[in-house]
């Protein structure tokens, strides 16, 4: 009994101090981002007089409201996207027989393990050829492409953990594969859909490279990560409070969905692991 409360008490200290190290960046940049020019704090100090112009300056000088306006259609579309074709090809992969299926899955894998790094100059010049270089399409169609791998494998794992009994009871009363499908397996795997929405959004919202190489030229297509990265980089207006302001309002949407849904995370990852 001793041996495993002090367990709990090693356990405890040790998640304490992980998440202190993992909340130290994030709450020494909102200090950052209240500080008044004149003052410099360190580390939790805080300033004497917080302010919130540094946001004003920020939202003002860095066009953000266009740029958070960007990141949002570009993630909605992607999830959207992604999501729907992976709750219909997971559903294929788990429930149904079909030529090619191990070869399809192996292309799948491919896409998982592919470094990212490794497609964006060719898919630079695919996009050029198409004419859709600066425009939203050139974000979202490679995004959705690049997620469906993750998806499907995620939703294959979903679905199978359902019982295939509840399949067979569905067919037998006389429901098509696509009724199985709305009525049966999605509604069971709701959690896990949610979870992959919200995976995938975070991911999208993140994502710098893709933008950088792509719709660099356009501002009015411009991600927040991208626009916060030129607003950084403007060494004529740089003042390291503003910029601290521009990077809290840039990560305020993901933190804002991270605290709604955590909950619903949780369940969705663990999935499978316990039968309620």
């Amino acid at each position: 009994m001793q041996r495993r409360n002090t367990e709990s008490i090693v356990g405890h200290l040790i998640l304490i101090a992980g998440a202190l190290l993992a909340l130290y960046p994030f709450v020494s940049i909102l200090v950052l981002a209240v500080t008044p020019r004149a003052e410099r704090p360190s580390g939790f100090q805080l300033p004497s007089h917080p302010t919130l112009e540094n946001f004003v300056d920020a939202w003002s000088q860095g066009g953000f409201d266009r740029a958070l306006f960007s990141s949002a259609v570009v993630a909605l579309g992607v999830v959207v996207g992604s999501v729907v074709l992976s709750v219909i090809a997971g559903y294929a992969f788990a429930t149904m027989r079909f030529p090619g299926k191990a070869l399809l899955a192996g292309f799948l894998l491919i896409g998982l393990v592919m470094p990212y790094e490794g497609l964006i100059i060719p898919l630079y010049y695919l996009l050029d050829g198409m004419g859709l270089l600066n425009t939203y399409w050139a974000l979202i169609l490679p995004q959705i492409a690049t997620s469906v791998s993750l998806g499907v494998f995620w939703m294959r794992t979903a679905y199978d953990a359902i019982p295939k009994g509840l399949l067979d009871a569905a067919q037998v009363d006389g429901a098509s594969r696509w009724r199985a499908l709305t009525r049966v397996y999605l509604p069971l795997s709701l959690p896990a859909v949610a979870t992959l929405a919200t995976l995938l959004f975070l991911f999208t919202w993140n994502e710098f490279l893709m933008p950088l190489v792509l719709v660099a030229q356009n501002p009015d297509v411009q991600t927040a990560p991208l626009a916060l990265s030129f607003f950084a980089g403007n060494t004529r207006n740089f003042n390291a409070s503003v910029t601290a302001a521009a990077a809290v309002l840039v990560a305020l949407p993901v933190l804002i969905l991270y605290i709604f849904l955590q909950r619903r995370l949780i369940t969705g990852i663990t999935a499978g692991a316990v039968k309620e």
